[in-house]
């Protein structure tokens, strides 16, 4: 099962945010599961590190990004298709609109995010991390 990680859950995995990071890992702990995210997820998370002169923030990053199995997912021109058509009968964000087609065109099963504006999309399943009661 391949679950696409948005940029907000791969924060709360690397930087230890409680209590989404154990909401995130126990997903990631089920049967085959295998994270995936792409270039975008990884410009968004270095964003704030690098304004604040966090390097071993970006390192942290860097390890997580470079760990992921199979590498990163690809922007091509299918994702790009794919992005704009989900923007156009979605009313999504463009950022929202990559993530969601770099999910759906790399093969994801699971779209991981605690976006609740993503759930509209059908074409993936939506799922969004549960903190324990």
């Amino acid at each position: 099962m391949r679950v696409y990680l948005d940029s907000a859950t791969v924060i709360y995995l690397v930087e230890n945010i409680a209590p989404w990071e154990a909401a995130v890992q126990a997903v990631l702990r089920r049967p085959g599961a295998v994270p995936q995210a792409n270039l975008l997820t990884r410009l968004e998370c270095r964003v704030l590190p690098l304004r604040e002169g966090r390097t071993s923030l970006l390192a942290d990053y860097d390890a997580f990004f470079t760990s992921l199995h199979g590498g990163l997912l690809g922007l091509d021109a299918a994702v790009f298709e794919k992005a704009a058509a989900l923007r156009a009968s979605l009313n999504l964000r463009t950022p929202d609109a990559l993530h969601l087609a770099a999910a759906i065109v790399g093969g994801c099963d699971t779209f991981l995010t605690n976006d609740q504006t993503l759930q509209r999309c059908t074409e993936i399943h939506i799922e969004t991390p549960a903190p324990a009661a």
